[in-house]
């Protein structure tokens, strides 16, 4: 059953007005950070950024650039919201944890103990250990499902319930390992959460987080309200995705909001920080210092009750990293130094930008035992046009991660999304060198001089090979090689169009990309005419996607209802196709 997600109380409205600051907004000169944030943004085309910066406990520095909307007029201010994405769960992990300390739930109980609207659905998982709350807060607990989507502005929105069955736009929500054997990152598991605090505070969860979190916090301009309400969503930014285009209608809706549904500002999300800082000294009334103890200690693979931690003894730290469609933002705070950063930005950015950023607050800050990059001072070497022409091309990061390298007036970068990210230099030893971290990477050749990976050695002084998957686009075509497979490709691409039953019983897709690729793949809808470009043999590189090897990648150009499309598609020995990327170049 389907409903509209409830509006919060009248009361509610309230949190629309800007909280009063203690922060004087007094004139600045230009720091290093300002020059960072810029040139980052710059960089990468993202329309508005906010921060704020936390030292002795309180948020001591906030700043706001660029504006709400690519190519708009409306600048982004202390007051503009942005949804924090995955943010939200350890913001919400606090309701849960004030519960536990009231006697209303336990951290190690079974959660169908006190689950009414819905159930954990037992089965030879939970029969050997159930489902807990302090399982659910640390990713510990087994659960299907490792984010969501969102909804359209205006698209109906399905019950909690519904959505823990699979009745939404993710799978349901299942213990598919017995619980606490694996961390595993599960929004469902913060889902199953926010239920379970519904159940038992007889309340819209919105409210009444509102009431024991956000308002107790500090945090008065900030909501879980999944749609906000109008007078809040005139304070809003709006979202942009990795393509730079804006989210149609703004932004989505998340009624998963314990998961992902919170918009707030970087001063109230810093907020936040500064009050688990006072609950880990005991100086808090929202939890105790013992609750806050166990809310950073490491659970399992450096995950506490609601946040990640790093670190031990004076410098321990908790971060937490988020995004949501158009949005992300990332917080990282210490427990007993009191310092601290949250970065938001209206977009979605797979580079190192908003790192960089907070890079450079931990080196204007002097944060303790932060390891901060340290770019090799290297010569450049002359006349290097050739190699960096060689070198330009996709190779496999790490399965199912491509690292792309194209040149530009002569400088080597990284591509991430048809923007620019991370410059190489030419060294006159062969490397080509990071220009802002201590990274290089050299060459790999076969017997015929054909550059087949890279030799990439880490900050640490480790290396690795990198295989190559091939070349960037071309804007030539060759002649197809195998005529017979791009006939099967055809085919294929319409299973994947379709999805479901299509995919699931389809004979050209290997059973990884069957089990991956449920849902229609939209980017193979209403394609109107296909170009083979060409194709490379990489047998023996170690290339894997989904679980199988790939012996070969084809390149082709699709024309389709939505724009043109540059597909990569990745095949196994068998001629099956194991997975496809599509790219900017």
């Amino acid at each position: 059953m389907f409903h509209s997600v409830l509006p919060l109380l009248a009361a509610s409205v309230l949190a629309v007005q800007p909280a009063r600051s203690s922060l004087q907004e007094a004139p600045r000169r230009p720091d290093a950070i300002d020059s960072i944030v810029k040139t980052q943004m710059a960089r990468r085309e993202i329309a508005g950024l906010t921060l704020a910066v936390i030292d002795r406990g309180r948020v001591m520095d906030v700043r706001y650039y660029g504006t709400t909307t690519r190519g708009g007029t409306d600048a982004v201010t202390r007051f503009t919201l942005f949804q924090a994405g995955s943010i939200s769960k350890p913001v919400a992990a606090l309701a849960a944890l004030q519960m536990v300390e009231r006697g209303a739930l336990s951290l190690d109980d079974n959660v169908n103990d006190k689950l009414r609207s819905w159930r954990v659905p037992e089965n030879e998982f939970t029969q050997q250990q159930p489902v807990t709350l302090r399982g659910l807060l640390s990713h510990t607990a087994g659960l299907t499902v490792h984010g969501f989507p969102g909804y359209a502005v205006g698209e109906r929105v399905p019950s909690i319930p519904d959505i823990l069955d699979g009745r939404g736009n993710t799978g349901a929500v299942r213990v598919n390992v017995v619980p606490g054997s694996v961390w595993r990152y599960s929004g469902g598991g913060y889902t199953v959460m926010q239920q379970l605090v519904t159940d038992l505070s007889d309340l819209p969860f919105a409210d009444y987080l509102r009431d024991q979190v956000l308002v107790p916090l500090g945090m008065r301009s900030s909501s879980f309200a999944q749609p906000l309400p109008a007078a809040m969503a005139a304070l809003t930014a709006t979202g942009h995705r990795l393509d730079r285009q804006p989210v149609p209608g703004r932004w989505h809706v998340y009624p998963e909001m314990a998961a992902a549904g919170l918009w707030t500002t970087a001063a109230e999300l810093a907020q936040y920080a500064t009050e688990v800082q006072r609950i880990y000294a005991g100086t808090s009334r929202v939890l105790s210092r013992d609750m806050g103890q166990q809310m950073l200690t490491d659970q399992k693979d450096g995950h506490g009750l609601g946040p990640a931690v790093a670190g031990s003894g004076a410098t321990l730290r908790f971060h937490h990293n988020g995004r949501d469609d158009g949005f992300d933002a990332s917080l990282v705070a210490y427990a007993r130094t009191g310092q601290g950063a949250v970065v938001m930005i209206n977009a979605n950015d797979n580079s190192r930008a908003v790192n960089r950023i907070i890079d450079a607050i931990a080196r204007a800050r002097q944060w303790p035992d932060w390891e901060l990059p340290q770019p090799e001072a290297v010569t450049r070497a002359p006349n290097a046009s050739s190699l960096l022409k060689d070198v330009s091309g996709r190779y496999e990061f790490q399965n199912n991660f491509m690292l792309t390298l194209f040149v530009q007036d002569g400088t080597l970068f990284t591509d991430v999304n048809g923007l620019r990210d991370e410059d190489w230099i030419p060294a006159t030893d062969g490397r080509l060198v990071s220009g802002d971290r201590a990274v290089s990477f050299t060459p790999v050749r076969d017997a015929s001089g054909k550059i087949t990976g890279i030799l990439w050695t880490s900050p640490n002084g480790t290396t690795r090979q990198i295989p190559r998957i091939g070349p960037l686009f071309s804007t030539t075509t060759t002649r197809d090689p195998d005529a017979a497979f791009t006939a099967r490709f055809d085919s294929a691409r319409v299973h994947l169009a379709a999805g479901g039953a299509a995919v699931a019983g389809s004979p050209l897709l290997t059973s990884g990309a069957r089990s991956a690729f449920t849902r229609p793949t939209l980017d193979f809808a209403n394609v109107t005419a296909r170009r083979f470009v060409m194709s490379e043999d990489v047998r023996g590189r170690g290339i894997e996607r989904h679980g199988h090897a790939i012996a070969r990648v084809a390149h082709y150009r699709l024309s389709t209802g939505r724009g043109e499309r540059l597909v990569i598609v990745h095949v196994d020995a068998e001629g099956r196709v194991a997975d496809f990327d599509v790219v900017n170049r």
